[in-house]
């Protein structure tokens, strides 16, 4: 039902005649056309769905003036934001280059130039000599400086002139090295055109393929291009293979999955000879593999089952060979050792890995423990080598990398799993690469205040060779501080512990007068893991503690912390963040009344129930993309990958549990007319992820409904409730590295002022 309130205001802002339109400095006030949902007994009216439409020249009209009354509202931040921009700039080196990478005979690398918003990707000829040390280190190439040979296969820069977005969804060569393939995005909505590019002459093939979705690979033959294509909501479903020089129409269906609840993609074995499809979701999956041609005379064939989604299992696939036997190590989530006739298997949910020889890999009851169970260590995924096998593990809250030969695996011989040594205590140590019959495996390694390092692992060694460190120009490591943090869920149960970071600069002093950013996710079995973020030492600079809280929801404790948060478990996310803010209060270290909160997309979603729980905690947030109508959005099927959603939230159109839980917390539904803190909502209107329509609405009810004062600025105590849609964007808003830089001093730029930090100390 309409209420008087908001007919009145709907009244107060209507255009006056002639056409002139309101003063920035009044918020635009969307009308109330209310729309009734009804489910399982429940009729809720939503007031503004009608801005959901964004081919009405209505609605752009209305998120033109948000945009409008956010540049008026902050216009007294714009000097603050020049600064953190110039500060950002200042920490990094524009003109750089990745670490070359090598595949088949040449060595790939990026290049990004100072002035330049894109990458431009290059490769140069490898040698072999064979002594393969030699041949699998990288070259030593200088930013700014050609190398002799060097040839660049796509510029970035080139792709997006003239474009308002650009984005790659894929990026393949071929294995004789004269063919690319190559997916882009110029609108943000991540719908890519699929285009060839041969890189002898530089010219493009008239193959091209509209509307695809990501990944790309090339079959051994070099004239086989395979690629996904999503459905009407974005779900990847459909995996084809184009062959070169006929028609889109003529390529063949590999594979469809009907299934609205499952995802599917595809990639290649290491040794390049299978294609592996994989479909599932956070719950269950199913993998099948194609072997592939090794000649163009040779036909494809027909998908294989390896491991059923009959089997219940969540699980990933490598192929290996062993003793000239085809195996596949599989990481999975149930236990089948034990398995009879009478008994079901034991759950595993921090996972095992196990192999199986290809004859009997569709029965687990063959397949033979490489690496157990454990209630501490999570598996997440495997890699291999011609020679190893490695392990991305999981332990204390970091994610780790395990290395053990081939060698033996699965039998009584097996070595131990080795693991690369490290001085920090919070870091992260990721594999980057394990190209087949290289002698290295690639690592990436980083904490919250060592700039990211390249690492090259000799696995016959056990050496690590230092291939580069993110150099950040005026960064002094020694002048921050990275502390774990442990707060009880007072809430829910004080035997659960929160893990929160906590990053703050060395001279800090513990007077309980310092500004804080609490910061979380909470969705997804997503973990906050280390890093440096050079835009972060912006508020650290300003004397501000910055405290990621590892949520129930995050994957950061494994799979038992996942499941926590999420389902009918979900509000842990809420009350753990809510929980590990009032520790951070009590702590000492900040003033509980200059505490601000950030999170983006479903921790956007953690913004909002959070504030709808303890909206006094906090001076102020900035919601990215923030998914805060979650229920509507479930609740259609029809929307983007909404059906995906219903093993992270439930199905609400199903089971009216899970309606009425997710009625119970869904940001927009459950807004109080209680003081609320100053609240950025940032988003974009092609957005496939999370709808710009969801913190447009949110917006709306915000600014209706809380009682606190909207129209003081800021500087002087206000709460204004603003929304900022990049027009151009996806779900990482803006593309280009200097729209980002651009769109994150803004989103500080909002809080620093709000707490009062907009001064370097």
């Amino acid at each position: 039902m309409t209420s008087a309130r908001s007919q009145q205001t709907s009244t107060d802002t209507t255009t006056p005649a002639g056409g002139s339109q309101p003063p920035v400095t009044t918020p635009p006030v969307a009308e109330a056309r209310p729309v009734a949902r009804e489910h399982h007994g429940h009729t809720y009216s939503d007031d503004f769905d009608w801005l959901r439409d964004k081919g009405s020249d209505e609605v752009i009209a209305h998120l033109t003036a948000e945009n409008a009354y956010t540049d008026a509202v902050t216009a007294d931040q714009d000097p603050l934001r020049k600064a953190i921009f110039a500060e950002i700039k200042a920490h990094t080196v524009e003109t750089d280059l990745s670490v070359p990478a090598r595949k088949d005979g040449w060595w790939y690398f990026s290049r990004t130039e100072e002035g330049q918003q894109y990458t431009v990707q290059c490769r140069v000829r490898a040698a072999d000599t064979g002594d393969r040390l030699a041949d699998w280190t990288p070259p030593v190439i200088e930013p700014g400086v050609p190398v002799d040979g060097e040839q660049v296969i796509l510029d970035g820069n080139a792709e997006a002139e003239g474009q308002p977005f650009f984005s790659l969804g894929g990026l393949a060569v071929s294995r004789d090295g004269n063919l690319m393939a190559y997916a882009v995005d110029h609108a943000g909505d991540e719908r890519f055109t699929l285009r060839l590019r041969d890189l002898r002459t530089g010219q493009e093939l008239a193959d091209e393929i509209p509307d695809v979705s990501y990944g790309i690979v090339f079959d051994a033959t070099g004239t086989r291009v395979f690629y996904t294509v999503p459905d009407d909501s974005w779900r990847p479903y459909r995996i084809l293979a184009h062959t070169l020089g006929t028609s889109v129409e003529e390529d063949r269906l590999l594979f469809q999955e009907d299934d609205p609840g499952m995802w599917s993609g595809f990639g290649l074995s290491a040794d390049r000879t299978e294609l592996l499809v994989s479909v599932g979701n956070s719950e269950v999956a199913e993998t099948l593999a194609l072997d592939l041609p090794e000649t163009v005379d040779e036909p494809l064939g027909e998908l294989r089952m390896l491991v059923s989604r009959d089997l219940g299992l969540l699980h990933g696939v490598d192929p290996v060979t062993l003793d000239g036997q085809r195996h596949y190590v599989i990481v999975h989530n149930k236990d089948f050792t034990a398995e009879d006739e009478e008994n079901a298997p034991t759950p595993a949910p921090n996972n095992m890995v196990s192999l199986a020889a290809r004859e009997t890999v569709t029965d687990p009851r063959f397949w033979r423990t490489v690496v157990a169970h454990s209630d501490t260590v999570k598996v997440d995924g495997a890699a291999v080598t011609a020679t190893h096998l490695a392990l991305g593990v999981r332990r204390e809250t970091t994610p780790r990398t395990l290395i053990l030969p081939l060698a033996g695996l699965g039998t009584g011989d097996q070595a131990d799993p080795v693991e690369p040594d490290f001085s920090e205590e919070l870091y992260s140590c990721e594999l980057a690469g394990a190209p087949f019959e290289s002698p290295f495996l690639r690592l990436a390694y980083s904490s919250w205040v060592t700039p990211s390092q390249v690492l090259d692992y000799d696995v016959a060694r056990g050496a690590l060779h230092l291939r580069r460190q993110v150099e950040v120009p005026g960064y002094d490591p020694d002048q921050y501080l990275v502390e774990r943090w442990w707060a009880p869920a007072e809430s829910t149960d004080r035997r659960v512990a929160i893990p929160l970071t906590v990053i703050r600069r060395r001279e800090t002093e513990w007077d309980g007068s310092n500004p804080c950013v609490v910061y979380g996710y909470g969705s997804y079995e997503m973990s906050m893991d280390p890093g440096l973020s050079v835009a972060r030492l912006s508020l650290l600079d300003r004397g501000v503690v910055y405290v990621v809280a590892h949520v129930r929801g995050g994957g950061e404790l494994g799979r038992g912390w996942y499941d926590d948060g999420k389902k009918l478990a979900k509000k842990n996310s809420f009350t753990d963040f809510v929980d590990a803010t009032r520790f951070v209060a009590q702590s000492g270290w900040v003033d509980p009344d200059r505490i601000a909160a950030m999170g983006g997309s479903a921790g956007g979603l953690l913004m909002g129930g959070v504030l709808n729980l303890a909206p006094e905690l906090y001076r102020a947030c900035v919601a990215q993309v923030p998914f805060v109508d979650a229920l509507t959005s479930i609740l259609d099927p029809d929307l983007p990958l909404s059906a995906l959603e219903w093993e992270e939230w439930g199905n609400p159109i199903e089971d009216p549990e899970v309606y009425r839980y997710m009625q119970e917390y869904t940001p927009y539904e459950n807004v109080r007319a209680v003081d609320y803190p100053a609240v950025a909502a940032v988003t974009s209107l092609n957005d496939t992820r999370v709808l710009y329509v969801e913190p447009a609405k949110w917006v709306q009810e915000l600014r209706r409904t809380v009682t606190s004062d909207q129209s003081a600025p800021l500087t002087a105590g206000g709460a204004p409730i603003v929304l900022k849609t990049e027009m151009d964007g996806g779900h990482g808003g803006a593309s280009g590295r200097y729209r980002a830089w651009e769109d994150r001093a803004w989103d500080y730029a909002f809080l620093l002022t709000a707490l009062g930090a907009a001064d370097r100390r």
